[in-house]
């Protein structure tokens, strides 16, 4: 068998776990609330602190896959996965609940950038979009798995039960890494070229544009699923409802993010596939607050939001190199988390500003928007002299 799938597996089975880990504290918040006496506010705290060491981590966390090795890393990064689970599953307070928090985040950053390069590495030059578009989905399926396990096993187990059942899932992610993973030609300090023979400045140029277009594509989705039961609980719709026509629009575009990938593989058009998404949620985004039939839009969104997801993340393959390939995702995923921790606050802070439940929408639509602008002037720049890519 192809060596690329068998790896692809392992790695998707390993972000899994991410998605996994990422939603159990807010599954089990009622019941940290009940045994440690914290506020909302200190829970909100916690969910997020799973995705802030990102803005400081991203960026190293490339380098350190260079230094080290790819595999080597992401061993470490569910190894600090496994502990985290760990500390939080036995806690008796809340510094300590914040203290397993932070250290499964940390795990969870690093093995974002690097298995997004690792993946990169096996696919560039052959099917890179639906491989992306496959990976990319195993965070949502996590989170969905553990929505369908971990409240159920927590009322009934006590709620150390969910942290100490994402450790073991991380733990099984290690060592099928460990075990089943074979090391690409590219992994780590193989990487590592003649002195002076780092990432150049237009890679640094493309893969940002790459990357701002990925973190502000995350951004809105966040103020999207943030906001709309706000603008629709205010229109008059009943909380279920709402919970279920939004919960519909995220496993769509779960299913979506599958069909652009065989779409591009099959068919290519991937530029098609990038402008028809984009235009499209955009212009959805901006009908919700005066449609009639708040539903039927969220259904077009959840179909067309995810086309494009794996060309976006398939962008940084066409600007680095092999041996450049690890920082550069650094600088890529650092984007990534600047957006999903600074737009949906703005979203808010206009919302308080206006009076309207309609700010945030048309703010994340004008941002869906300004990806058009942003992937014009990626492929702009590609066509200057370009940048090698080697296939893996």
């Amino acid at each position: 068998m192809d060596a690329r799938w068998p790896a692809l597996a392992v790695l998707t089975i390993a972000r899994i776990s991410m998605g996994f880990q990422f939603q159990s504290l807010a599954l089990i918040s009622p019941l940290l609330r009940k045994d440690f006496g914290i506020s909302y506010a200190d829970v909100g705290f916690l969910i997020g602190l799973y995705m802030s060491p990102g803005i400081f981590l991203a960026a190293p966390g490339g380098m350190l896959g260079r230094r080290f090795g790819d595999k080597r890393m992401v061993c470490f990064a569910l190894a600090l996965m496994t502990l985290g689970g760990v500390v939080v599953g036995f806690a008796e307070n809340y510094a300590t609940i914040l203290v397993g928090r932070l250290l499964s985040g940390a795990g969870g950053v690093l093995l974002n950038v690097l298995m997004t390069k690792m993946v990169t590495d096996w696919f560039a030059g052959r099917e890179i979009v639906l491989a992306m578009a496959i990976f990319i989905n195993s965070f949502p399926i996590g989170i969905g798995l553990a929505l369908l396990t971990l409240g159920s096993l927590a009322e009934v187990y006590g709620w150390q039960i969910a942290p100490q059942a994402t450790a073991a899932l991380a733990l099984v992610s290690l060592l099928l890494v460990l075990f089943v993973y074979r090391k690409h030609v590219n992994d780590g300090q193989t990487n590592v070229g003649p002195s002076g023979d780092g990432i150049r400045q237009r890679e640094v140029v493309l893969v940002c544009i790459a990357g701002a277009i990925w973190g502000i594509f995350n951004g809105a989705h966040s103020i999207m699923v943030g906001f709309t039961p706000v603008l629709l609980i205010k229109a008059g719709l009943a909380a279920g409802t709402v919970g279920f026509w939004v919960g519909l629009s995220t496993w769509l575009i779960v299913l979506s993010v599958q069909i652009g990938g065989i779409v591009a593989q099959r068919w290519g058009h991937a530029n098609i596939l990038m402008v028809a998404g984009i235009f499209g949620w955009g212009s959805c985004l901006l009908l919700l607050p005066s449609t009639d039939h708040p539903e039927v839009v969220l259904v077009v969104i959840g179909l067309l939001q995810g086309l494009p997801v794996g060309v976006i993340m398939a962008l940084p393959a066409t600007a680095l190199r092999p041996q450049s390939r690890g920082i550069g995702m650094g600088f890529f995923f650092t984007w990534l988390y600047l957006g999903h921790a600074g737009l949906p606050p703005i979203a808010g802070w206009l919302q308080d500003l206006s009076g309207s439940a309609a700010a945030p929408l048309c703010f994340a639509a004008g941002l869906v928007f300004f990806i058009l602008a942003l992937f014009v002037t990626f492929r702009f720049l590609q066509r200057e002299p370009t940048v090698a890519v080697q296939p893996a």
